[in-house]
């Protein structure tokens, strides 16, 4: 069976399509932006309604429907990756960093949990928004794609407003962080890989 001959501009082409290819196949449908961004937004806007509306004294525990969405993520990462043929260098970076912002998360978490009742308040929104802003930053930079640099940075400046404001509001801040650095974004995203496996 006789081998086919490529030219130089054939097999310059055939390599172009490949680096194409692997760069479109990072494989990120904004879906989990979408439910992160959509779930943090309408927890933070139910704890305030609760908190300043309603005055009930357990507003927080609207926060225990993330343990479902830990739970629905596992499940889905693992079914992507099954199904993902190629994993590229930016993949694994994404997943290491949004790892990285998980266990940060929970460490923060305990050690403000442990600063007591008034200084946890205060340092919520300041910490926290700082905190999401970082993974969101370094996707963006990762997969090159603007909305979530911008989201990032929208997020550290939020985290700088929010030493000025007090903490009831401070939710506010949060679900504002959520439309501009994940929701946004995750709709563009989802948009993207729409059209490029379309």
């Amino acid at each position: 069976m006789q081998e086919e001959k490529f030219s130089p501009e054939q097999s310059l082409h055939v390599i172009q399509s490949m680096i194409e290819k692997a760069k479109n196949q990072f494989s990120e449908n904004g879906h989990l932006y979408l439910l992160w961004g959509w779930l943090v937004f309408i927890c933070s806007i139910a704890q305030f309604i609760l908190l300043k509306i309603v005055h009930y004294e357990k507003h927080y525990y609207v926060w225990m429907a993330c343990w479902l969405a830990v739970i629905y993520q596992f499940f889905y990462l693992r079914r992507q990756h099954r199904r993902q043929k190629i994993r590229t260098y930016a993949d694994k970076m994404v997943g290491f960093i949004w790892l990285s912002f998980f266990i940060l998360l929970m460490l923060i978490g305990i050690t403000l949990g442990e600063a007591g009742e008034t200084n946890y308040y205060k340092l919520f929104g300041p910490v926290f928004l700082a905190l999401y802003g970082a993974p969101t930053f370094l996707s963006g930079v990762m997969l090159r794609f603007r909305p979530l640099i911008i989201g990032g940075i929208g997020c550290w400046v939020l985290s700088v407003l929010a030493h000025f404001i007090e903490y009831d509001y401070q939710l506010l801040l949060l679900s504002a962080a959520m439309i501009i650095a994940w929701i946004i974004p995750g709709y563009i995203l989802r948009s993207k890989y729409q059209h490029q496996n379309s």
